[in-house]
Protein backbone atom coordinates (compact mmCIF):
# COMPACT_ATOMS: atom_id res chain seq x y z
CA UNK A 1 0.00 0.00 0.00
CA UNK A 2 1.31 3.44 -0.97
CA UNK A 3 2.41 5.68 1.88
CA UNK A 4 0.55 8.61 0.37
CA UNK A 5 -2.66 6.62 0.54
CA UNK A 6 -2.22 5.83 4.23
CA UNK A 7 -1.36 9.42 5.13
CA UNK A 8 -4.90 10.35 6.23
CA UNK A 9 -5.07 7.38 8.59
CA UNK A 10 -1.63 8.04 10.00
CA UNK A 11 -2.39 11.69 10.56
CA UNK A 12 -5.61 10.86 12.35
CA UNK A 13 -3.96 8.26 14.54
CA UNK A 14 -1.05 10.47 15.48
CA UNK A 15 -2.98 13.31 17.00
CA UNK A 16 -2.36 13.91 20.68
CA UNK A 17 -5.28 13.28 22.99
CA UNK A 18 -5.52 14.88 26.39
CA UNK A 19 -6.73 12.65 29.18
CA UNK A 20 -7.85 9.80 26.97
CA UNK A 21 -6.67 7.13 29.40
CA UNK A 22 -8.06 5.65 32.61
CA UNK A 23 -7.13 8.82 34.49
CA UNK A 24 -9.74 10.77 32.52
CA UNK A 25 -12.45 8.24 33.37
CA UNK A 26 -11.44 8.40 37.04
CA UNK A 27 -11.62 12.20 36.89
CA UNK A 28 -15.03 12.02 35.26
CA UNK A 29 -16.28 9.66 37.96
CA UNK A 30 -14.88 11.97 40.66
CA UNK A 31 -16.64 14.97 39.10
CA UNK A 32 -19.89 13.03 38.94
CA UNK A 33 -19.56 12.21 42.65
CA UNK A 34 -18.70 15.82 43.42
CA UNK A 35 -21.80 16.98 41.55
CA UNK A 36 -23.91 14.54 43.57
CA UNK A 37 -22.54 16.01 46.81
CA UNK A 38 -22.56 19.70 45.84
CA UNK A 39 -25.93 19.82 44.09
CA UNK A 40 -28.18 17.34 45.94
CA UNK A 41 -31.22 19.53 45.27
CA UNK A 42 -30.46 20.09 41.58
CA UNK A 43 -29.79 16.57 40.34
CA UNK A 44 -32.49 16.98 37.69
CA UNK A 45 -30.31 19.58 35.95
CA UNK A 46 -27.27 17.30 36.08
CA UNK A 47 -29.30 14.38 34.70
CA UNK A 48 -30.57 16.57 31.86
CA UNK A 49 -26.97 17.65 31.24
CA UNK A 50 -25.91 14.03 30.84
CA UNK A 51 -28.83 13.33 28.49
CA UNK A 52 -27.76 16.26 26.30
CA UNK A 53 -24.17 15.00 26.50
CA UNK A 54 -25.28 11.85 24.68
CA UNK A 55 -26.65 14.04 21.88
CA UNK A 56 -23.41 16.03 21.63
CA UNK A 57 -21.32 12.84 21.69
CA UNK A 58 -23.41 11.40 18.88
CA UNK A 59 -22.99 14.61 16.89
CA UNK A 60 -19.22 14.45 17.42
CA UNK A 61 -19.14 10.96 15.90
CA UNK A 62 -20.49 12.15 12.55
CA UNK A 63 -19.21 15.74 12.50
CA UNK A 64 -15.97 15.65 14.48
CA UNK A 65 -14.74 12.24 13.33
CA UNK A 66 -16.38 11.93 9.89
CA UNK A 67 -16.78 15.54 8.77
CA UNK A 68 -20.50 15.25 7.99
CA UNK A 69 -22.25 18.63 8.17
CA UNK A 70 -25.56 18.39 10.02
CA UNK A 71 -27.92 20.67 11.90
CA UNK A 72 -30.64 18.09 12.35
CA UNK A 73 -29.22 15.69 14.89
CA UNK A 74 -32.05 16.34 17.33
CA UNK A 75 -34.17 14.12 15.08
CA UNK A 76 -32.18 11.12 16.36
CA UNK A 77 -32.37 12.28 19.96
CA UNK A 78 -36.10 12.92 19.76
CA UNK A 79 -36.72 9.58 18.04
CA UNK A 80 -35.12 7.78 20.97
CA UNK A 81 -37.11 9.83 23.47
CA UNK A 82 -40.43 9.17 21.75
CA UNK A 83 -39.65 5.48 21.23
CA UNK A 84 -38.99 5.00 24.95
CA UNK A 85 -41.91 7.24 25.95
CA UNK A 86 -44.44 5.52 23.67
CA UNK A 87 -43.26 2.10 24.85
CA UNK A 88 -44.03 3.14 28.43
CA UNK A 89 -47.16 5.26 27.94
CA UNK A 90 -48.88 3.10 25.30
CA UNK A 91 -47.57 -0.40 26.00
CA UNK A 92 -46.90 -0.35 29.73
CA UNK A 93 -43.15 -1.03 29.53
CA UNK A 94 -41.70 0.46 32.73
CA UNK A 95 -38.32 -1.20 33.11
CA UNK A 96 -35.68 1.55 32.63
CA UNK A 97 -33.21 -0.83 30.98
CA UNK A 98 -35.84 -1.95 28.46
CA UNK A 99 -36.83 1.67 27.80
CA UNK A 100 -33.19 2.57 27.24
CA UNK A 101 -32.81 -0.31 24.79
CA UNK A 102 -35.94 0.76 22.91
CA UNK A 103 -34.65 4.32 22.75
CA UNK A 104 -31.34 3.02 21.40
CA UNK A 105 -33.12 1.09 18.62
CA UNK A 106 -35.37 4.07 17.83
CA UNK A 107 -32.38 6.39 17.54
CA UNK A 108 -30.47 3.90 15.40
CA UNK A 109 -33.40 3.54 12.97
CA UNK A 110 -33.73 7.32 12.76
CA UNK A 111 -29.97 7.48 12.15
CA UNK A 112 -30.32 4.99 9.30
CA UNK A 113 -33.11 7.02 7.67
CA UNK A 114 -31.30 10.34 8.11
CA UNK A 115 -27.98 8.89 6.99
CA UNK A 116 -29.41 7.49 3.76
CA UNK A 117 -30.82 10.93 2.88
CA UNK A 118 -28.05 13.22 4.15
CA UNK A 119 -25.12 11.24 2.75
CA UNK A 120 -26.46 11.63 -0.79
CA UNK A 121 -25.15 15.20 -0.74
CA UNK A 122 -22.04 17.08 0.37
CA UNK A 123 -21.32 20.43 1.97
CA UNK A 124 -24.10 23.02 2.01
CA UNK A 125 -26.78 20.76 0.42
CA UNK A 126 -26.00 18.22 3.16
CA UNK A 127 -26.65 20.89 5.78
CA UNK A 128 -29.95 21.86 4.15
CA UNK A 129 -31.08 18.23 4.03
CA UNK A 130 -30.36 17.79 7.74
CA UNK A 131 -32.43 20.88 8.60
CA UNK A 132 -35.29 19.65 6.41
CA UNK A 133 -35.23 16.25 8.12
CA UNK A 134 -35.43 17.62 11.66
CA UNK A 135 -38.40 19.77 10.64
CA UNK A 136 -40.08 16.75 9.04
CA UNK A 137 -39.55 14.67 12.19
CA UNK A 138 -40.89 17.55 14.29
CA UNK A 139 -43.99 17.97 12.14
CA UNK A 140 -44.65 14.23 12.03
CA UNK A 141 -44.53 14.05 15.84
CA UNK A 142 -46.83 17.07 16.03
CA UNK A 143 -49.41 15.58 13.66
CA UNK A 144 -49.32 12.07 15.16
CA UNK A 145 -50.87 13.38 18.36
CA UNK A 146 -52.63 10.10 19.06
CA UNK A 147 -49.23 8.52 19.70
CA UNK A 148 -47.01 11.44 20.66
CA UNK A 149 -49.38 13.84 22.39
CA UNK A 150 -48.71 16.47 19.72
CA UNK A 151 -47.92 19.97 20.94
CA UNK A 152 -48.99 19.04 24.48
CA UNK A 153 -46.22 16.47 24.74
CA UNK A 154 -46.32 12.79 25.59
CA UNK A 155 -47.40 12.27 29.19
CA UNK A 156 -48.17 9.15 31.15
CA UNK A 157 -44.58 7.87 30.98
CA UNK A 158 -43.88 5.78 34.07
CA UNK A 159 -40.61 4.26 35.17
CA UNK A 160 -40.31 1.21 37.38
CA UNK A 161 -37.50 0.57 39.87
CA UNK A 162 -34.03 -0.03 38.48
CA UNK A 163 -33.08 -3.73 38.76
CA UNK A 164 -36.38 -4.14 40.59
CA UNK A 165 -34.99 -2.45 43.72
CA UNK A 166 -34.06 1.20 43.23
CA UNK A 167 -37.05 3.49 42.82
CA UNK A 168 -36.82 6.66 40.72
CA UNK A 169 -37.49 9.07 43.56
CA UNK A 170 -38.71 12.65 43.40
CA UNK A 171 -35.24 14.06 44.15
CA UNK A 172 -33.66 12.31 41.16
CA UNK A 173 -30.99 10.31 42.99
CA UNK A 174 -31.56 7.05 41.11
CA UNK A 175 -31.99 8.81 37.77
CA UNK A 176 -28.68 10.66 38.20
CA UNK A 177 -26.71 7.59 39.22
CA UNK A 178 -28.25 5.63 36.35
CA UNK A 179 -27.30 8.43 33.94
CA UNK A 180 -23.70 8.48 35.19
CA UNK A 181 -23.41 4.71 34.79
CA UNK A 182 -24.80 4.87 31.24
CA UNK A 183 -22.42 7.69 30.34
CA UNK A 184 -19.33 5.88 31.61
CA UNK A 185 -20.27 2.66 29.82
CA UNK A 186 -20.98 4.53 26.58
CA UNK A 187 -17.72 6.45 26.77
CA UNK A 188 -15.74 3.23 27.16
CA UNK A 189 -17.46 1.69 24.13
CA UNK A 190 -17.04 4.85 22.02
CA UNK A 191 -13.38 5.19 22.99
CA UNK A 192 -12.77 1.65 21.74
CA UNK A 193 -14.76 2.46 18.59
CA UNK A 194 -12.90 5.63 17.59
CA UNK A 195 -9.53 3.95 18.24
CA UNK A 196 -10.47 0.84 16.24
CA UNK A 197 -9.60 0.35 12.54
CA UNK A 198 -13.16 1.43 11.72
CA UNK A 199 -12.69 4.65 13.70
CA UNK A 200 -9.39 5.32 11.94
CA UNK A 201 -11.12 4.70 8.62
CA UNK A 202 -13.76 7.31 9.43
CA UNK A 203 -11.06 9.83 10.37
CA UNK A 204 -9.30 9.09 7.12
CA UNK A 205 -12.53 9.71 5.20
CA UNK A 206 -12.79 13.11 6.85
CA UNK A 207 -9.20 13.94 5.83
CA UNK A 208 -9.31 12.65 2.25
CA UNK A 209 -12.21 10.46 1.04
CA UNK A 210 -10.71 10.11 -2.44
CA UNK A 211 -7.60 8.38 -1.11
CA UNK A 212 -9.66 6.15 1.14
CA UNK A 213 -11.74 5.09 -1.86
CA UNK A 214 -8.56 4.42 -3.81
CA UNK A 215 -7.50 2.06 -1.00
CA UNK A 216 -10.58 -0.06 -1.75
CA UNK A 217 -12.84 1.08 1.11
CA UNK A 218 -16.34 2.51 0.67
CA UNK A 219 -16.58 5.94 2.33
CA UNK A 220 -20.37 6.08 2.01
CA UNK A 221 -20.90 2.67 3.64
CA UNK A 222 -18.57 3.55 6.52
CA UNK A 223 -20.28 6.90 7.07
CA UNK A 224 -23.70 5.26 7.07
CA UNK A 225 -22.55 2.76 9.70
CA UNK A 226 -21.24 5.61 11.84
CA UNK A 227 -24.52 7.48 11.38
CA UNK A 228 -26.45 4.48 12.71
CA UNK A 229 -24.08 4.20 15.70
CA UNK A 230 -24.46 7.93 16.27
CA UNK A 231 -28.25 7.53 16.21
CA UNK A 232 -28.03 4.76 18.81
CA UNK A 233 -26.00 7.02 21.13
CA UNK A 234 -28.43 9.92 20.65
CA UNK A 235 -31.34 7.54 21.24
CA UNK A 236 -29.88 6.54 24.61
CA UNK A 237 -29.81 10.21 25.57
CA UNK A 238 -33.40 10.70 24.45
CA UNK A 239 -34.55 7.63 26.37
CA UNK A 240 -32.69 8.86 29.46
CA UNK A 241 -34.48 12.18 29.21
CA UNK A 242 -37.86 10.42 28.95
CA UNK A 243 -37.03 8.17 31.91
CA UNK A 244 -35.88 11.00 34.16
CA UNK A 245 -38.58 13.59 33.32
CA UNK A 246 -41.41 11.11 32.55
CA UNK A 247 -42.60 13.33 29.71
CA UNK A 248 -41.49 13.82 26.11
CA UNK A 249 -41.98 17.26 24.55
CA UNK A 250 -41.72 18.41 20.94
CA UNK A 251 -38.67 20.44 21.97
CA UNK A 252 -36.62 17.24 21.83
CA UNK A 253 -37.11 17.30 18.04
CA UNK A 254 -36.53 21.03 17.56
CA UNK A 255 -34.01 22.72 15.32
CA UNK A 256 -32.93 24.78 18.34
CA UNK A 257 -31.88 21.60 20.12
CA UNK A 258 -29.72 20.63 17.13
CA UNK A 259 -28.14 24.08 16.90
CA UNK A 260 -27.34 24.17 20.61
CA UNK A 261 -25.74 20.72 20.39
CA UNK A 262 -23.48 21.97 17.60
CA UNK A 263 -22.58 25.04 19.66
CA UNK A 264 -21.65 22.81 22.62
CA UNK A 265 -19.49 20.64 20.36
CA UNK A 266 -17.63 23.63 18.91
CA UNK A 267 -17.24 25.10 22.39
CA UNK A 268 -15.56 21.96 23.73
CA UNK A 269 -13.73 20.90 20.58
CA UNK A 270 -14.59 18.55 17.72
CA UNK A 271 -13.04 15.15 17.13
CA UNK A 272 -12.69 14.35 20.83
CA UNK A 273 -15.15 12.55 23.07
CA UNK A 274 -14.02 14.45 26.15
CA UNK A 275 -14.20 17.73 24.22
CA UNK A 276 -17.89 17.05 23.60
CA UNK A 277 -18.39 16.51 27.33
CA UNK A 278 -16.50 19.66 28.26
CA UNK A 279 -18.57 21.75 25.85
CA UNK A 280 -21.83 20.30 27.17
CA UNK A 281 -20.95 20.92 30.81
CA UNK A 282 -19.66 24.47 30.27
CA UNK A 283 -22.54 25.59 28.06
CA UNK A 284 -25.33 24.00 30.14
CA UNK A 285 -24.08 25.18 33.53
CA UNK A 286 -23.13 28.61 32.19
CA UNK A 287 -26.57 28.97 30.61
CA UNK A 288 -28.31 27.90 33.82
CA UNK A 289 -26.34 30.16 36.16
CA UNK A 290 -26.32 33.23 33.91
CA UNK A 291 -30.04 32.97 33.08
CA UNK A 292 -30.82 32.73 36.81
CA UNK A 293 -28.65 35.78 37.58
CA UNK A 294 -29.89 37.89 34.66
CA UNK A 295 -33.03 36.49 33.00
CA UNK A 296 -33.28 39.38 30.52
CA UNK A 297 -29.76 39.63 29.10
CA UNK A 298 -28.28 36.18 29.66
CA UNK A 299 -28.18 35.45 25.91
CA UNK A 300 -25.80 38.39 25.48
CA UNK A 301 -23.38 36.92 28.00
CA UNK A 302 -23.60 33.47 26.41
CA UNK A 303 -22.97 35.04 23.00
CA UNK A 304 -19.88 36.82 24.29
CA UNK A 305 -18.56 33.53 25.69
CA UNK A 306 -18.98 31.83 22.32
CA UNK A 307 -17.33 34.70 20.44
CA UNK A 308 -14.37 34.67 22.84
CA UNK A 309 -14.01 30.91 22.46
CA UNK A 310 -14.03 31.01 18.65
CA UNK A 311 -11.55 33.92 18.53
CA UNK A 312 -9.09 32.82 21.21
CA UNK A 313 -9.62 29.04 21.34
CA UNK A 314 -10.56 28.04 17.77
CA UNK A 315 -10.06 24.34 18.55
CA UNK A 316 -12.46 24.56 21.48
CA UNK A 317 -11.72 24.63 25.19
CA UNK A 318 -10.60 21.01 25.35
CA UNK A 319 -8.76 21.03 22.01
CA UNK A 320 -6.84 24.19 22.86
CA UNK A 321 -5.90 22.83 26.29
CA UNK A 322 -4.73 19.57 24.67
CA UNK A 323 -2.50 21.44 22.21
CA UNK A 324 -1.04 23.62 24.98
CA UNK A 325 -0.20 20.60 27.15
CA UNK A 326 1.29 18.78 24.15
CA UNK A 327 3.56 21.75 23.40
CA UNK A 328 4.61 21.94 27.03
CA UNK A 329 5.52 18.24 27.03
CA UNK A 330 7.49 18.63 23.80
CA UNK A 331 9.73 21.34 25.24
CA UNK A 332 13.21 20.10 26.29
Amino acid sequence: MDRTMTAPLAAAAGRPALGAGPLAFALLLALAGLGYLLFPDNLALLTRLIAIAFLVLSLDLVTGYCGVATLGHAALYGAGAYAAGIASARYGIEDPLAMTGIGLVGGALAGLVCGVVILRAHGLPQLVLSIALVYLFHEFANKASGWTGGSDGLSGVTTGPLFGRFEFDLYGHTAYLYAVGLLLLTLIVLRLLVRSPFGMLCRGIKEDPVRIQAMGASPKAALLKMYVISGAVAGIGGALNAISTQVVALDSLSFTQSAEALVMLVLGGTGSLFGALVGTVVFTLFEDFVSAANPFHWLTVVGLLLIATVLFAPKGLYGTAADWIARRRARP
